[in-house]
């Protein structure tokens, strides 16, 4: 025993003297943790890094940071496009056209502000070159953050992109090649076109070019009605333009829970004149000319493939999903499969050859790329857990208590299993499946808020107590959702968690009341 010990404290020893000349002056020849599954070991190697990262997206950029803060020296190739889809294209940009436009929505709703005592003479107007101007200087601002974060840290960011050749080389163009004990592949995805359908970024786009706000439509066509199609109707909506949503399924909102998609349906599209068509496909789509000639969308029957109906729009956003940005990186002439493009992966974050197939030594991917989740959170947490993989600490994500939301207004968040998952999973495990739903409007801080619609659902084992799935839709349902994915992931039971105590007035006593319905208690 004591012989281990002292061997322990040996590696230790090592392992923090690495850390900390890594920290100081990152080099490109040093120790590096190769993965196992048990305690972490050096080694030496005449590699460029011990870690290379070909994307920086978030995805990128978190497993950079846990890459240094595990002493690893790490590049990320950039390709010049630091950020990646969420901080330029994404996640960012929306959420100030959300928050600015929701501003207007708020201040132009007369009743809402009356009923508080609070009126606006002379109505609210709206800049849209400020309000894009807004979008555009916080996604600056983000970006500047995350490109300086990695500089502090000691990450060298080469804005070149990466493409595999074979275990450990990346070639990066111009007959350089970079190498690394590990390399982690987060090369994002883009916007999803389907055929017949002609982007010209004016008048037919997608949501690249939509988040410029370089005018907002009398009238859009949005095909597609999932969190981006949603998004882009709520800002729209707000700074006064018609919407009409295409959806190829039978059912709006198909990523919803179908209790929570029909509360939705009511308070995003019914309340506000947004119409829509369902089990339809945009057959083809042709641009117009803005203010001259107008969008014609042609629309045939999902099954029968038989012409339905013919739109004219004066625009048509394009928010039909996204696919893995994979083409470029040479897996397939390296040997390995990518089906749809997306890269296969094991539960460790490790690249197959093919689906079911064997790990490629080395080889990791993360983010949208693997199509597991395509959730921007999700990238991050799958690089800290495949930096946590190469240092031989094994770690898997559970993608189950990983929370998503839609920041509509009001917002839309869920974790784990939807209510019809939830009862094949009782079915195929022999459990009894128990439901609770709390409502807003029993709130006193959405009623004083005049935020009074919208419920929460929760989805639970009534033998265990454990939580399968939260549904929420209503005011800051966002930031709601996550005490709930935190406590799936904890395993703490809805019993443990209706005698947690929930400060009063808050949002929060909307879950609490729910956690509370769970177990036959009432919070009213």
């Amino acid at each position: 025993v004591l012989s281990i010990l002292a061997t322990m404290a040996r590696t230790y020893a090592v392992l923090a003297c690495a850390w900390t000349a890594s920290a100081l002056a990152p080099t490109r020849r040093v120790h590096s943790r190769t993965r196992g599954r048990t305690a972490p070991q050096l080694t030496m190697h005449d590699y460029d890094y011990d870690v290379v990262i070909v994307g920086c997206g978030v995805g990128g950029h978190g497993a950079a940071l846990h890459a240094r803060s595990q002493g690893l020296s790490t590049a990320v190739l950039s390709g010049g496009d630091v950020g990646g889809t969420c901080v330029n294209r994404g996640c960012v940009p929306s959420k100030a056209l959300l928050a600015a436009s929701g501003r207007v929505r708020e201040m132009g709703d007369a009743a809402h502000l009356e009923a508080m005592g609070v009126t606006l003479p002379g109505g609210v107007t709206y800049d849209r070159a400020g309000v894009a101007a807004h979008a555009e200087q916080l996604v600056n601002k983000v970006r500047g953050g995350l490109e300086g974060s990695l500089g502090r840290l000691g990450v060298e960011l080469i804005p070149k992109f990466g493409v595999y050749k074979e275990p450990h080389v990346l070639d990066v163009g111009g007959g350089e090649t970079v190498t690394a004990q590990d390399i982690i592949l987060a090369p994002g995805s883009v916007p999803f076109v389907p055929p017949g359908v002609e982007i010209d970024g004016e008048t037919v786009y997608t949501s690249d070019e939509g988040l410029k706000l370089e005018h907002v439509p009398e009238y859009c066509a949005i095909i597609g009605s999932g969190i981006i199609g949603l998004e882009f109707a709520d800002v729209y909506t707000a700074l006064g333009a018609e919407c009409t949503l295409i959806e190829a399924l039978p059912k709006l909102m198909p990523a919803f829970d179908r209790e929570v998609a029909k509360v939705a349906e009511r308070l995003l599209l019914a309340n506000r004149g947004v119409d829509y068509r369902t089990a339809v496909f945009a057959s083809k789509v042709t641009p117009g000319i803005l203010g001259e000639k107008p969008v014609v969308i042609e629309m045939i029957d999902a099954e029968t493939k038989e012409h339905v109906e013919t739109l004219e729009v004066d625009t048509c956003m394009v928010a039909t999903g996204r696919v893995p940005n994979t083409k470029k990186l040479g897996l397939e002439e390296a040997g390995i499969e990518t089906p749809r493009g997306f890269v296969q992966v094991d539960e460790y974050m490790r690249v197959l050859d093919a689906p079911g197939g064997a790990v490629v030594p080395n080889l990791y991917c993360i983010g949208d790329a693997n199509g597991i989740q395509m959730l921007a959170h999700t990238a991050s947490t799958q690089g800290v857990s495949a930096i946590e993989n190469i240092c031989g600490r094994a770690h898997v994500v559970d993608h189950e208590s990983i929370p998503a939301a839609c920041f509509t207004h009001p917002e839309v968040a869920q974790v784990g299993l939807d209510e019809e998952a939830a009862a094949a999973r009782a079915a195929e495990e022999g459990f009894e499946l128990g439901k609770a739903v709390s409502h807003f409007r029993a709130n006193s801080k959405a009623l004083a808020e005049g935020e009074g619609d919208g419920i929460a659902k929760v989805l639970f084992n009534k033998d265990t107590e454990q939580i399968l799935g939260v549904h929420i839709i209503g005011i800051h349902a966002a930031d709601l959702i996550q005490e709930c994915a935190n406590a799936k992931a904890a395993g703490t039971t809805v019993r443990q968690l209706a005698f947690t105590t929930h400060t009063h007035p808050t949002l929060s006593e909307v879950i609490d009341g729910a956690f509370k319905e769970c177990v036959g208690m009432h919070s009213h």
